[in-house]
């Protein structure tokens, strides 16, 4: 499939920039963030709130990136599962980690910890909410503010997984395919 918006040609320097910032080191700049310069007012306003969530989040790396690839997962979006590979690898998850974050929270490997945060991702999929039986595992664990967060994480990567998809953002050949 080819992209339906492709990223912003003349853009100013600023956006550029901007743009520039969000690029990991040795790789380009995130497909889903590069169309947003299309909407500059949209760009430095996502930005901030995305470096907040992933980058001075109260929930643990390994954690985040569990919810990320399962909302990407749930989603089908073949960019946010291989742009989250990477960053589940430097997070320490490993590929015996990612095939149970693919099997889903039933896999026995699971801690009971880990699974609600999985159940987590797929309730707030399936139904835009969280049971109390799965609410009361992850509030034995995390505090309010990282209660919070979890939500907001599965949201994040559920909206930039529709944006990948929505556009047909290019998937890079290096990243790993969405497993079936």
């Amino acid at each position: 499939m080819s992209e339906r918006i492709p990223p912003a040609g003349g853009m100013s320097e600023e956006v550029a920039a901007i743009i520039a910032l969000t690029a990991p080191p040795d790789r380009d700049p995130p497909g889903t963030i590069s169309v947003l310069a299309h909407r500059p007012a949209m760009l430095t306003s996502f930005l901030p709130w995305a470096r907040v969530l992933a980058r001075e989040g109260v929930v643990s790396r390994r954690d985040h990136e569990i919810l990320a690839l399962r909302a990407s997962v749930n989603c089908r979006s073949a960019f946010e599962w291989g742009e989250h590979l990477l960053f589940a690898r430097d997070a320490g998850i490993t590929d015996d980690e990612i095939d149970q974050i693919v099997a889903g929270a039933t896999d026995p490997r699971w801690a009971p910890r880990d699974a609600a945060l999985v159940r987590a991702a797929d309730q707030l999929h399936n139904g835009c909410d969280v049971d109390d039986e799965t609410w009361a595992v992850l509030a034995a664990d995390y505090d309010a503010p990282q209660l919070v967060e979890i939500i907001y994480i599965v949201g994040q990567y559920t909206m930039l997984s529709m944006v990948a998809n929505g556009l047909r953002v290019n998937v890079p050949a290096t990243f790993r395919p969405l497993p079936e």
